[in-house]
């Protein structure tokens, strides 16, 4: 019964849309940030090095250099501050967690890029 009571609480939280990207995708995570009463948008670009939970508790995580420092930030799926993600290049990952990357520095840190086999017009 509680458990059925929250399956429904859960469902009215999550997106319609949800993003459709994978492990080893470089993304833009489009963020709204309250600035006083203005709200604008900042664009994070990184490789998702892992996905975690289930539901509306599913979150990913970014991995980008700054500077030369390596800058991870954790975003939830169905987070209402979360406009969209654009999935720029698909990356070959033979693993659930890129978490080897944060070892890695310079060129080292690019994936294979993932083919798609479509057909030519």
């Amino acid at each position: 019964m509680s458990h059925q009571l929250l399956n429904a609480v859960e469902k009215s939280s999550l997106k319609e849309e949800a993003p459709q990207f994978e492990i080893g995708d470089t993304v833009d995570v489009h963020c709204r940030i309250l600035e006083g009463e203005k709200e604008r948008m900042q664009i994070y670009t990184g490789v998702v090095i892992a996905r975690a939970g289930s539901g509306s508790r599913e979150t990913f995580t970014v991995r980008r250099i700054v500077q030369g420092e390596g800058v991870e930030r954790k975003f939830p799926i169905h987070s209402p501050k979360i406009g969209k993600v654009v999935v720029q290049r698909s990356g070959v990952a033979r693993r659930a967690k890129l978490y080897y990357l944060r070892d890695r520095v310079g060129k080292a840190v690019r994936l294979r890029e993932r083919r798609t086999d479509t057909p030519k017009k």
